[in-house]
């Protein structure tokens, strides 16, 4: 069997897009946090207004983050992304744990970025997210 015909194990993966034990990363690097030193009632206000301000993306578009609703370990903030697709229904997250973030997710967009360390670098690899989390992007100058 040749390494291409068997599935990676989760670990195996992480370590592969530069993800893991050895180098682990927290979600909350380069977190925007400048809004959080005063009132945190009007901070949380704030990032509720915009997880729910929509923005309809199309297969092709650029996006990243809307500060401070970063949930996954990749893109960065201000990193770039291309929607690969559109999905209509959303595919509902599987974590199971109604403690998890993840739990009933809808991840309505599947996004294509490039992995920039690692064993991976340089490729394009595919992954779902919440496209309420999602702003367009655009080069900073």
């Amino acid at each position: 069997m040749s390494r291409h015909d068997r599935s990676l194990s989760s670990r195996e993966l992480l370590a592969r897009i530069g993800l893991s034990d050895e180098h682990p990363q927290d979600l909350l690097d380069n977190e925007p946090l400048d809004d959080l030193g005063g009132d945190i009632g009007a901070a949380l206000a704030a990032r509720c207004r915009a997880f729910q301000e929509r923005h309809t993306f199309a297969v092709g578009d650029l996006v990243t983050w809307k500060p401070g609703l970063k949930n996954r370990r990749i893109p960065r903030y201000g990193q770039p992304a291309v929607v690969m697709e559109v999905l209509d229904p959303p595919v509902v997250g599987g974590e199971r744990e109604s403690g998890s973030t993840y739990f009933n997710e809808p991840l309505d967009l599947v996004l294509g970025l490039f992995i920039d360390s690692g064993p991976a670098r340089g490729e394009l690899l595919t992954w779902h997210f919440d496209g309420r989390r999602l702003q367009p992007w655009t080069r900073e100058v």
